[in-house]
């Protein structure tokens, strides 16, 4: 398995505690959750409709504010598992450092994968990748200057995970464009990861191909209701994004005490500069905080928001002992 945050059964493996004891900041993931409340039992009971799957579809084009078309699948990784079957292999350039599925998926299944520093080196690819805002380093770019990458490339996928606490930066209002592709993550925003529930947007001709791959129950009838639920809930996405925003400036200056020097962030995760990055790990984690860290990259640390009062507390209170 490729690097990932989230892998908290290591950390108890190395520093023990059961998995409630811990405050899991390796994730962007929000941990304040969405309120899920209850389901009714038909949406455990049955097979998801095509009408039950078309007002999920509705809600997310709403959201997303999109008139493209667009399909639910099991999270965007699920898109990004199918990304080899949706053209014919040729050259991939991936803009890097970033999230490394992409690199893993298309080398497995024969692509050449090459990947670039600025944004201008992908043209010229028959698949160009751009994870905006980026992950892990939170670094952006504008609507227009990908939309001028477009016609130089032979398809253009734009990751769009972490980009609803910042929704000025999203493309998908142009998705309805040949050639252009945009994934987006339910679970990291809304703090629903396990609900396992993610969207393509694009033309007509690609979103029919990924919908046709991936089979008449893309997605749970939990996930179904649950998203359309939240997806309609403006006012709880315009308090998160607001409490995310403060909650940047917090983490940063909690931070900032410490010496580290912020690299870049969004508003679900903060990356930071250290003197050694595996030894504050460290630190924390023996008071089960878990962080991410990077092998190629030893003075990497990134943290992701915590949730309640108590889990700010405590992170406070450790760092500062």
């Amino acid at each position: 398995m490729r690097e990932h945050g989230g892998n908290l059964d290591l950390a108890q493996q190395r520093f023990g505690g059961r998995a409630e004891d811990w405050i899991d900041l390796s994730t962007g993931i929000n941990r304040l959750p969405y309120p899920v409340a209850e389901i009714d039992p038909h949406h455990w009971n049955a097979l998801p409709s095509r009408s039950d799957i078309n007002a999920l579809h509705q809600a997310a084009q709403r959201a997303y504010r999109t008139s493209a078309p667009l399909v639910a699948m099991g999270g965007a990784q699920a898109a990004i598992q199918l990304l080899p079957q949706l053209v014919p292999t040729g050259r991939a350039r991936i803009l890097g450092p970033t999230y490394n599925e992409y690199a893993g998926v298309l080398s497995a299944a024969s692509w050449d994968v090459q990947e670039a520093s600025e944004l201008d080196a992908l043209a010229g690819a028959d698949l160009a990748i751009v994870v905006n805002p980026n992950n892990p380093g939170g670094q952006h770019h504008a609507p227009k200057d990908l939309l001028a990458l477009l016609p130089r490339v032979g398809r253009l996928v734009i990751d769009e995970s972490f980009v609803d606490a910042v929704p000025l930066l999203s493309l998908a209002s142009e998705a309805g464009r040949p050639g252009l592709l945009i994934l987006r993550s339910f679970g990291k925003f809304y703090g629903l990861a396990g609900l396992r529930l993610g969207f393509a947007i694009g033309n007509a001709a690609d979103i029919g191909k990924l919908a046709s791959m991936s089979g008449p129950w893309p997605v749970s009838g939990a996930a179904i209701a649950i998203g359309c639920r939240a997806l309609r809930d403006d006012a709880w996405a315009e308090a998160t994004s607001a409490r995310l925003a403060r909650g940047c400036v917090r983490l940063d200056a909690i931070a900032h005490a410490q010496g580290w020097m912020l690299l870049g962030g969004t508003p679900l995760f903060r990356l930071y500069e250290t003197p050694g990055a595996l030894a504050a790990q460290e630190r924390l984690a023996r008071s089960q905080i878990w962080s991410r860290v990077f092998a190629q990259r030893p003075t990497w640390l990134r943290l992701g928001l915590p949730g309640s009062e108590a889990e700010w507390t405590r992170l406070a209170e450790v760092l500062a002992r």
